[in-house]
């Protein structure tokens, strides 16, 4: 009798499966015109692009690639996007169960003793009952409504990844601009540390001379008014300096601690940055896949809501037996049921309507939010390049500026020491030096952070699951070589 029934179940499914039609918007990814070329590019477009090579191939630095490895091995974010990642591959597990037989068992045993009268005398009699019992439960997926939903959570997994690959690219960017910041501090506080010293030697030069007799007393306070602005630069400097070791230690999942340097700013060495194409640039970028796989999870929602208008349709199957004892004597029979059932909606007083609209509302909400996303990518890509091509000619015009601001400083003293010039010229020398050498150092911390921001906006690092090479320890902090701590 079971093989008939398995039999009649089959076949019954196989004619479901053939009369069956998913309903549902089949899925077309929205045009967007993307330009040629990257406005403020310099040259023709390559076919290859920097942002192809991996992180540790961008970056040379030592101490940063350490840096990073650290970060992308213990970062709590890039944790937690790993967790929602498992998560999303799980509900589409769960999802998908929908469209499986569901079995299930249950068991029942009791028994009990009790005194039955007779015409003469009772008598005490042992009654038991004995129920086993399988039951399945199959729904048949015709319109697709599980379908449906098992390719949105799909899409939502893959956007996970994307998260995660994204979340990756910025803790990359964040450490690499946070460390070229942390050295540009460190050149800071070298320049406010020489200039405290010079100021103190102007100082002394003045004092001299007022106790001399040959000046007033007012170069005196204004060399120390300069000196003490410098002493005050330097504590704020330091301080600076300590909140941005904080950042990065944060970022690499680690308690407030020191950071390693590698090379100063000035020997950074800045990669060649091909751009690719533009075309390229729409495949590589996280956020931008991130954007499309919503738009795709959104799509099969709205499947889903349009399933939700026909009729559940599934099998049902029962098969157990019971057993009783009573007086010592065992009887039993086995029972078994198989149904077909369809369960539909007739009126919902709007639900389905409602969520049906919903889930178009949502739809387009996507496309905006994928064709932001594309409009962003470009404008950061053409802010990249436009720091990428102005910061060399700053750079440039401030090293110029740099040294002549030395020489007049040197001529200001020669002049003031021989008499041929009066303390304010010297002052005033000493300051533009002092203030073109921050502009100098903070370009070229501009510089290196707009390499990191190209590389960015490009989506580098899009085979970030790579292998890294191993990088030497050779790196120093503040206490001087890292190895003499070990």
């Amino acid at each position: 009798m079971d093989r008939i029934i398995l039999r009649k179940s089959q076949a019954l499914f196989s004619a479901l499966l053939m009369a069956s039609c998913s309903v549902g918007p089949e899925y077309h990814k929205p045009d967007v015109a993307a330009p040629s070329t990257f406005r403020s590019q310099i040259g023709t477009v390559e076919a290859s692009s920097f942002a192809d090579q991996p992180w540790w191939a961008v970056f040379q630095d030592q101490a940063l690639r350490q840096l990073i490895t650290e970060g992308l091995q213990n970062n709590n974010d890039l944790k937690l996007a790993v967790a929602r990642i498992e998560q999303a591959r799980a509900q589409i597990g769960i999802v998908a169960s929908e469209s499986q037989p569901h079995i299930g068992y249950q068991g029942d045993a009791s028994g009990q003793r009790t005194f039955v009268p007779g015409p003469n005398a009772g008598r005490a009699v042992t009654y038991g009952v004995f129920e086993g019992l399988l039951s399945a439960a199959w729904e048949f997926d015709l319109w697709g409504r599980i379908q449906h939903a098992t390719d949105a959570a799909k899409a939502d997994l893959l956007g996970q990844e994307d998260v995660r690959r994204a979340l990756m690219l910025t803790l990359v960017s964040d450490l690499a601009a946070n460390y070229f910041r942390l050295l540009e501090l460190d050149r800071e506080l070298a320049i406010a540390q020489d200039s405290a010293n010079t100021y103190k030697k102007t100082l002394d030069l003045f004092t001299y001379r007022f106790e001399s007799g040959k000046d007033s007393r007012l170069p005196v306070e204004r060399a120390q008014a300069s000196y003490d602005s410098s002493t005050a630069a330097i504590h704020d400097l330091t301080r600076q300096i300590a909140q941005t070791e904080n950042a990065i230690s944060t970022l690499l999942g680690a308690y407030p601690k020191e950071i390693p340097r590698g090379a100063k700013l000035a020997d950074q060495t800045m990669p060649e940055t091909p751009l690719g194409s533009t075309t390229a640039l729409l495949q590589r970028r996280p956020d931008i896949l991130q954007a499309e796989q919503g738009m795709i999870a959104a799509n099969e929602r709205i499947g889903e809501a349009v399933a939700n208008f026909f009729p559940k349709i599934g099998l049902s199957l029962l098969a157990g037996g019971q057993g009783i004892l009573l007086g010592g004597v065992w009887s039993g029979f086995g029972v078994w049921s198989a149904a077909l059932s369809a369960a539909g909606p007739i009126y919902s007083g709007g639900e389905l309507e409602s969520a049906y609209h919903q889930s178009q509302a949502y739809w387009d909400e996507t496309i905006a939010r994928y064709k932001q996303k594309v409009l962003v990518a470009f404008q950061e890509t053409s802010d990249a390049l436009k720091a990428r091509q102005t910061l060399p000619l700053r750079r440039a015009a401030l090293d110029s500026q740099v040294q002549a601001a030395q020489r007049s400083a040197d001529l200001a003293l020669l002049r003031y020491d021989s008499g041929r010039a009066s303390y304010f010229e010297v002052l005033e020398a000493q300051q533009q030096l002092f203030s073109a050498q921050n502009d100098l150092a903070q370009t070229e911390r501009d510089q290196l952070i707009a390499v990191v921001n190209l590389y960015k906006a490009l989506g580098g690092g899009w085979n970030a699951d790579a292998t890294p090479q191993p990088v030497a320890a050779n790196v120093t902090d503040a206490n001087g070589p890292a190895s003499a701590r070990q």
